[in-house]
């Protein structure tokens, strides 16, 4: 099956209110499905009709979907319905793949559900799509509908009633279980503007935000393509005549880890000193405009040795972890065709630092693009795999963190999703876990002249001389896709999971036809 969206990560349950002081604080489901008690629990938000469930989708997920399947799990609470697990999955391209990408999406979030001992007992899902050129939006609905239907089957065979299936187009909602003229007319009804209904007012005052779309999250990570795109490309090529041959060389291999170090504190500190700038464009431009091309090319090639990249990971905390995070971003810009493939590094390390930092959205999108940029790239595999199944980094940092004041490079042991231990020597990267490794993925052979933690790049081209080894291959434009091409897809989970209520419980369910809404609460 061919999905060109991000990969979705593991299903998180929680509530739909948040107290602002709980911001950064992520909620985990006891065993016995109850959810730890909060201030937040005071706040409650009901939703009983479709439009309050479209104008709900992206305070669940804590973004705005594009070209998505949505699933939303719901559970009994108190006789009422609350919100469980959420799983966000790119709507294939072809129909012929609809079928599986269903069977993917349900089984996965039943599956992680289950694992933290809730099963769903009802699901909300959303197809989000915008209208082709020369498309309406009833159209899209019409057209997605044999989708809509397969997500039902293969819930229903799990015994789990979809009890509303939306779909959202064009500013406009359609319902696939309604009917009713009155309740649902066959052009749809308009989607509210966005902060304007109770729930954007409730969670506004929880300290809620949504932070618009996927796409505009990929830009801050995605080489600039503008003329300086020539300048960036020649200055990596000088330095893969100057840094490589050196790393590859066990007495210059520390010299250029120091260099980089060195390098990569001074901005630093140059990025955590500059003026403040309004609006995300604005401070990703003064923040290129802070880098220069030389020193974003040597940074980039010197975080090609895996033992400098995890002494880099060590600034992941306090007042450090801030300017990282715009650095990593910085030089994932800065991996200009045809260097695409040397993205995993800053891309890895951005995606370590925001899972570390809580945010987990931006973690997940970074570290798919990493995979995307190198699908063998064994760091991002397991924090990828980790970040999806709701692991605490914590044991990460503490790893990291006694690596660092050891002088060295860092490892530890990540617990895979049955709570058993994944041994994770980060420096050397053995080889992956059975529990995470993907059908059909190989790791790629070092040469054995090759010193460990590097590898080495060819291009396709050829070989450049005098370097000791290569520029990478990747194509103009190739080296940054949504997904990475790892064989398997997990369900997508918020960055900061939307904790509060949503109560209602809908009648009806588990009768699976169609029905007006009348004036029955919804989930």
């Amino acid at each position: 099956m061919t999905n060109h969206s991000e990969t979705t990560g593991s299903s998180e349950n929680g509530d739909i209110s948040r107290a602002a002081e709980q911001e950064q604080e992520q909620e985990q489901e006891r065993p016995d499905g109850a959810m730890p008690e909060s201030p937040a629990d005071e706040h409650q938000v009901t939703l009983r009709t479709p439009a309050e469930l479209a104008d709900a989708l992206p305070y669940l997920l804590g973004y705005r979907p594009e070209d998505s399947i949505v699933l939303a799990a719901l559970r009994d609470r108190d006789g009422r319905g609350r919100f469980g697990g959420r799983a966000r999955l790119g709507i294939p391209a072809s129909p012929d793949d609809w079928a599986a990408a269903a069977g993917q999406l349900v089984h996965g979030l039943v599956t992680g559900s289950e694992r933290r001992g809730v099963r769903p007992e009802q699901m909300v899902a959303y197809l989000c799509q915008e209208p082709r050129p020369g498309e309406t939006g009833r159209e899209v609905m019409e057209r997605l509908r044999p989708l809509a239907q397969k997500l039902r089957l293969e819930c229903g065979a799990l015994d789990i009633p979809v009890v509303e299936a939306l779909c959202i187009s064009g500013g406009r909602f359609w319902s696939y279980c309604c009917d009713e003229e009155a309740c649902c007319p066959a052009d749809g009804l308009p989607v509210g503007l966005p902060g304007t209904s109770v729930l954007a007012a409730a969670a506004t005052y929880a300290g809620i935000q949504v932070r618009g779309s996927l796409t505009e999250l990929r830009v801050r990570l995605l080489p600039r393509e503008h003329a300086a795109a020539a300048e960036q490309a020649a200055a990596l090529d000088a330095a893969a005549t100057r840094v490589v041959s050196r790393i590859l060389d066990a007495g210059g291999r520390a010299e250029v880890a120091e260099e980089t170090l060195e390098t990569a504190e001074r901005i630093m500190r140059r990025l955590a000193g500059a003026p403040p700038a309004s609006g995300v464009p604005a401070e990703d431009l003064r923040d290129d405009q802070l880098l220069g091309h030389d020193e974003a090319a040597a940074l980039i090639l010197g975080l090609q040795d895996r033992t400098t990249r995890d002494r880099a990971a060590a600034w992941m905390e306090g007042a450090e972890a801030a300017p990282a995070m715009r650095l990593w971003r910085a030089l994932a810009r800065r991996c200009v065709a045809p260097y695409g493939e040397h993205a995993a590094a800053p891309l890895t390390l951005a995606g370590w630092v925001a899972w570390s930092t809580g945010d987990e959205l931006e973690a997940r999108e970074a570290l798919a693009m990493a995979l995307g940029a190198d699908p063998d790239y064994l760091f991002a595999r397991l924090l990828h795999q980790a970040c999806n199944e709701g692991l605490d980094p914590e044991s990460i940092r503490r790893c990291l963190r006694e690596g660092r004041e050891g002088g060295h490079g860092a490892g530890d042991t990540i617990a895979d999703g049955d709570g058993h231990g994944a041994a994770v020597e980060v420096a050397g990267e053995p080889a992956l876990p059975s529990s995470a490794a993907p059908p059909g993925r190989r790791r790629r052979r070092r040469s054995p002249a090759s010193p460990p933690g590097v590898r080495r790049r060819t291009r396709a081209g050829g070989h450049r001389p005098g370097t000791g080894t290569v520029p990478p291959r990747t194509a103009p434009g190739a080296g940054h896709p949504g997904v990475p091409r790892t064989g398997r897809t997990r369900p997508h989970a918020p960055a900061k999971p939307v904790t509060g209520r949503e109560d209602a419980r809908p009648e009806g369910a588990g009768t699976g036809e169609r029905r007006s809404h009348g004036g029955r609460e919804h989930p």
